[in-house]
């Protein structure tokens, strides 16, 4: 079985004896005051996405897709204009100045995502199967989840290699009510 095949089965009842052993397992560790309510709204969200791979939503749908508290989570996407060819450096210099006085303070310098939050459409990028729209290039796959000390919970990722990309699974965590989330 390969290991996104009972992703879907997993998030909802966690792993069987049918699963593969010896997958490259990682447990990240949470802290929240309700560690099973975070796995709850973890799963309620992954599911959602999961479910959707085989016949991928555009992305002006997903916001009615998943849960509207998750979506509430992220920054609001922004579409900059894109400036036009400037050859003349008298004239890019003025035009980078116009830009660069007129951002404001939550402005990021580079215009990427910041760690703060999240757009929906990057975080999504990373479960998007269609190569030529967006990530297909998962490094993590849901395989359990618990608690074992109060104010403490964990989930088992299978992934393919150390370091992974924990982004998109460190922001489900905080955006389900977690906090500081690592291996």
């Amino acid at each position: 079985m390969k290991i996104s095949d009972g992703e879907l089965r997993r998030i909802r009842s966690g792993p069987t004896e049918d699963d593969e052993e010896g997958l490259f397992l990682v447990r990240v560790f949470f802290t929240a005051a309700d560690p099973a309510a975070v796995i709850a709204r973890a799963r309620e969200v992954l599911e959602c996405v999961i479910e959707r791979v085989d016949s991928w939503p555009a992305e002006k749908e997903w916001p009615e897709i998943l849960p509207s508290w998750f979506v509430e989570r992220f920054a609001p996407e922004v579409e900059r204009p894109v400036p036009g060819p400037v050859f003349d450096p008298a004239a890019r210099a003025a035009a980078w100045l116009e830009r660069w006085q007129a951002m404001t303070p939550a402005d990021p310098p580079d215009e990427a995502a910041t760690d703060e939050a999240w757009r929906l459409s990057n975080w999504l990028y990373s479960f998007d199967p269609n190569e030529e729209e967006g990530g297909g290039d998962r490094s993590w796959w849901w395989w359990d989840a618990g608690t074992d000390v109060p104010g403490t919970g964990w989930i088992d990722v299978a992934t393919t290699r150390l370091p992974f990309g924990t982004g998109t699974l460190y922001w489900l965590i905080e955006a389900s009510g977690g906090a500081n989330p690592g291996y």
